[in-house]
Formats: C-alpha cells, sequence, structure tokens
C-alpha cells in the first residue's frame, strides 16, 4: 500500500504523539486499502424540506438566497422556522436491515453516515445536543443502534474544517486518543478535514475536496466521495433523472479511482421518513451486479506502480481542481 509517512517516524514508546509527525506514521489498517468501495449516505432534519442541497439552513437563513426564501415563503406559514422541521423528521419506514441489504447487493464494504450534518442535529440522544437529536425530537429513537456505549466506528469522517486551525478543533489530541486509546485504535481510520489547510496534507487517507479524482496515481491512500445526484448530497424532490449519475458514469469513476489508487465513496440521499428511493437503489443494485463479475479486480487490488497517462501529464494539485470537479472519464469502460 502507499503511505506518505515512513512507519516509525514520531513514534514514542509504542505511543502516537499529538503532532501530525507522529500522527503521521501510522501505517494505514489494510481493510481500508483492501474495500475500495464505500457508501455515503446524507440525512437529516434537511431532509425534511428536501429542497436545493442538505445546505438548506445556510441558504435560506445564512445567505438568504431567494431560491430558498422564495420556496419558505409560498410554501409555509410566517415565523416557519428550521428547527419546526425537526418533528418532521419521522423516519417511519428506516429499517437498517433493509439498508443494510441494499449496501451488501451493491458490492460496498464500508458505510459512511452523516450522524452529526452542519446543522448539528445529532441521529443518536447526545448529551451535548440536547433537544436536537433523533431521540429528543422527531423519530423518538437512536437511529445509530440501542447503546451509545456501542459505536464502535471504522471511519472517522470529519468535516468543516475550513471553520478554524487545527489547533481550535483540538484536532491533534483527539487523533492521538483515537490511535492509541479508543476502542477501535487498531483499525479506525480517518480523514484529512482537520481544520484549515489540514486537507491533502494529513489522515488516513485524502478527500482533498468533493468529487477529487485526480486521475493519475497518488503518493497517499486517497477518497473519491461523490454523490448520484449532480447538485445535492441530500435527497431532494425536485431532482429529475438528469440530474443524476448514470452507472455508466459511477462505474467509470469507480474503475478510474480504484486504478489510481483511491477509494470511491458513493452518496445517496434518504427521505426524512427513511427511504432510499427507487432511482438510487438502482444505481446501487447495478454496481453490485457489476462488481459481482469484476469485482475480483477491484477488491484488494494494486494500481500500477509504472503508470505512464499520456492524457493527464502530471498531477493534479487540489488548487487546481475547480469546485467539485470531475475529471473527463475515459470514453468507455463497459
Amino acid at each position: 500500500m502507499c503511505l506518505l509517512a515512513v512507519c516509525g517516524v514520531g513514534w514514542s514508546e509504542g505511543r502516537y504523539e499529538p503532532e501530525w509527525k507522529s500522527l503521521d506514521s501510522r501505517p494505514l489498517p489494510p481493510w481500508y486499502d483492501e474495500a475500495k468501495v464505500g457508501i455515503f449516505l446524507h440525512w437529516g432534519v434537511f431532509s425534511v424540506p428536501s429542497f436545493g442541497s442538505e445546505w438548506f439552513w445556510e441558504h435560506w437563513q445564512g445567505s438568504k438566497s431567494q431560491k430558498y426564501v422564495d420556496f419558505m415563503k409560498n410554501n409555509y406559514p410566517p415565523n416557519f422556522s428550521y428547527q419546526d422541521f425537526g418533528p418532521q423528521f419521522t423516519a417511519e419506514f428506516y429499517d437498517p436491515k433493509e439498508w443494510a441489504e441494499l449496501f451488501n447487493a451493491s458490492g460496498a464494504r464500508y458505510v459512511v453516515l452523516t450522524t452529526k450534518h452542519h446543522e448539528g442535529f445529532t441521529l443518536w440522544p447526545s448529551k451535548h445536543s440536547w433537544g436536537w437529536n433523533s431521540l429528543d425530537v422527531g423519530p423518538k429513537r437512536d437511529l445509530l443502534g440501542e447503546s451509545v456505549n456501542n459505536y464502535q466506528p471504522d471511519v472517522i469522517w470529519s468535516d468543516g474544517d475550513w471553520e478554524a486551525f487545527d489547533k481550535y478543533w483540538n484536532a491533534t489530541h483527539f487523533l492521538a486518543w483515537l490511535f492509541n486509546d479508543s476502542p477501535v485504535n487498531e483499525t479506525v481510520v480517518v480523514n484529512d478535514r482537520w481544520g484549515r489547510g489540514i486537507p491533502c496534507h494529513h489522515g488516513s487517507f485524502y478527500t482533498c475536496a468533493d468529487n477529487y479524482n485526480p486521475g493519475i496515481l497518488q503518493p497517499h491512500k486517497w477518497e473519491n466521495c461523490l454523490p448520484v445526484d449532480r447538485h445535492s448530497w441530500g435527497f431532494r424532490r425536485e431532482a429529475k433523472l438528469a440530474d443524476l449519475h448514470t452507472i455508466h458514469d459511477l462505474l467509470t469513476q469507480l474503475a478510474m479511482t480504484v486504478s489510481c489508487g483511491g477509494n470511491i465513496l458513493i452518496n445517496v440521499g434518504p427521505t426524512r421518513d427513511g427511504r432510499i428511493v427507487p432511482v438510487m437503489e438502482e444505481r446501487l443494485r447495478q454496481m453490485g451486479s457489476w462488481l459481482a463479475i469484476n469485482g475480483e479486480a477491484i477488491y484488494g487490488s494494486k494500481p500500477w506502480a509504472h503508470q505512464n497517462d499520456t492524457l493527464t501529464p502530471g498531477h493534479l494539485t487540489v488548487s487546481q481542481l475547480p469546485g467539485r470537479a470531475r475529471i473527463q472519464p475515459p470514453s468507455a469502460i463497459l
């Protein structure tokens, strides 16, 4: 596997220190490199208005985008607040066993769920989010499990890095605890969004930017996260079929990503009542059918170390990528 740092740098008596040089010396747990394919889920109170994007609250009350202001004016009474959407996040059709069956059928080897998005609402009964979590409001359920103490995630996917520097978030101290003393210290992996200037520099794997696909072999493990809906990570009621990636699009991205040493994290947005709509389900099952035949060339594979890509003359950095950029795929893969 490709690692940016040499194992042992910054190592002190078998423990990682709360500094990036030491944290970066930790080897990548093999399961993540071998998995190749994951599912991303954006689910929360923003799934109630399900309009525009998962950043509904910010666009409506923050930047006051006219599109969102008009939507609220035309469909909701005066003085309606974002918090009033909370009780409508009902999740009555949410069946985690059905979701697990679908994800298994998709060929994915791991799942990343937005347990707390930027709106602050938690999908578990967080004592730090009293009155704004799924047990107190809406479903009146712990949507993650029966006991908070049983959560032992193998992926910690952070975001919001642009808001402050890593020292403000106390990021290195948290990661040192995670890698040294947490119940998942041997298996857990983390992304690179831990403060300003950190993406594409520190983390078990790099995401760098949404839809990041450099198109060339990278020296450090990376992940290409992209939504099936090109315009939103959350469920969007006004989405048209043409807004969605075709299965050919997704498989092209999958093959390009894996060939360059990355994992792909494909996002779908569940509805407020806990459904994954049929067109999203179809995309995932189509991917699973392809992987059932071609998975031997995907899972556990290693990229060819001597790639000579004449179409992509060099490494593309984040600064060279447009927002939510997509590298042009080859003309055919299926």
